[in-house]
């Protein structure tokens, strides 16, 4: 039987920390382990929505996980509509600011709620959504990290495997410039000349710096330069645009639709890839999608792979999808890999339930 309408009756968050395969090693940090916030939003009708957060950081769940439940407290009994959602809970929050936390809270939710919503059509995400289930192109961005150019040729051979893996990311921003050229050297002859090679700097550098890398880069073949410097320096993403034949992605760390508008106006890079949990959910996406589609700018994914490879079957300028297998360790049945594709399962909502086995194990 399909419902029409959902009430919101609560929700209950658990943070969790899971084991990496490959230890994280950039320029943001060190990690062994990674946290995830796991959300369920219970309905008065009995569908439960599932979402799930990456934090980044152990220390900031005990910050938004209260936030969400604050969030869900104030919207107990109203109905599950995830744009009213969404307005109703940036705008309780105008006072302590509109990024940040209160948008990671807000982005939780609406996950949950366009969840429960597609479950209760019966029908996954990407066909509620007006779509189809289907093949999302990917690549893996699980290795490659700022790690000895020595060991990077037998990590990347191992991660195009993982897959069939037509496209790797390779972290670069090096103390020196011939180690980052022989990072991508080892790289490519671990993969082989025809697998596409993202880089990120992780904003680990100096505009001046960044001018300096990336034009001594700039005829490597690499497939785009990500985030060279802090995200927010709209005008020197500009002048790196501008000059660098390389294409220039940015958009991981934008808090929200209006901060990807405000850089495309600018035109301050070639391509775009918002992150989840900082653009605002589901409806945030779906916002952003359609500036970067009425610009003609190609959209990639940033984490979460089980829930935006939905949204990028009914994004218009869909690029690549960001794939990695972090979350996998409390997924019941994670997303199958065939050709370098992520597969999108016809099953209801996003797909995702959780291993509570192993939730129990990695709950903090």
């Amino acid at each position: 039987m399909i419902r029409s309408q959902l009430t919101l009756k609560s929700v209950r968050v658990r943070p969790v920390v899971v084991p990496l395969k490959r230890p994280i090693v950039s320029k943001v940090g060190l990690y062994q382990d990674w946290p995830l916030i796991l959300i369920d939003l219970y309905t008065n009708e009995g569908v439960v929505g599932h979402s799930y957060l990456e934090p980044y950081l152990k220390q900031s769940m005990r910050y938004i996980v209260p936030a969400i439940e604050d969030l869900a407290e104030a919207a107990k009994g109203q109905p599950v509509a995830p744009f009213d959602g969404f307005r109703r809970g940036i705008g309780s929050l105008h006072l302590v600011g509109r990024e940040g936390v209160s948008l990671i809270a807000v982005s939780g939710l609406d996950m949950a709620a366009w969840d429960a919503l597609a479950k209760a059509a019966e029908m996954p995400l990407a066909v509620f959504l007006g779509g189809t289930v289907g093949p999302v192109p990917a690549y893996n961005s699980s290795g490659l990290w700022l790690t000895p150019p020595d060991k990077l040729a037998a990590e990347a051979a191992a991660l195009v495997a993982e897959g069939g893996f037509t496209g790797l990311k390779l972290k670069l921003g090096r103390e020196r410039l011939t180690d980052d050229l022989a990072a991508i050297a080892a790289v490519r002859d671990g993969a082989g000349p025809t697998v596409k090679l993202m880089c990120d700097f992780n904003q680990g550098l100096s505009l001046g710096d960044a001018l300096v890398r990336c034009h001594a880069l700039d005829d490597q073949g690499l497939y785009w330069f990500e985030e060279p410097i802090t995200y927010d320096n709209i005008p020197g993403y500009v002048q790196l645009a501008r000059e660098l034949k390389t294409p220039v992605q940015l958009g991981e760390n934008f808090y929200g639709p209006r901060l990807l508008y405000q850089a495309v106006l600018a035109g301050a890079g070639d391509y775009m890839m918002p992150d989840l949990m900082r653009i605002g959910g589901v409806s945030g996406w779906l916002r952003a999608a359609a500036i970067t589609g009425a610009a003609g700018i190609p959209m990639s994914t940033h984490l979460y792979p089980e829930i935006a490879a939905h949204l990028m079957r009914v994004t218009d300028t869909a690029h690549w999808l960001e794939w990695q297998d972090w979350a996998d360790p409390i997924l019941s049945e994670p997303f199958q890999l065939k050709d370098g594709h992520l597969m999108v399962p016809d099953r209801p909502g996003q797909g995702i339930e959780w291993n509570e086995k192993s939730v129990a194990r990695f709950a903090q």
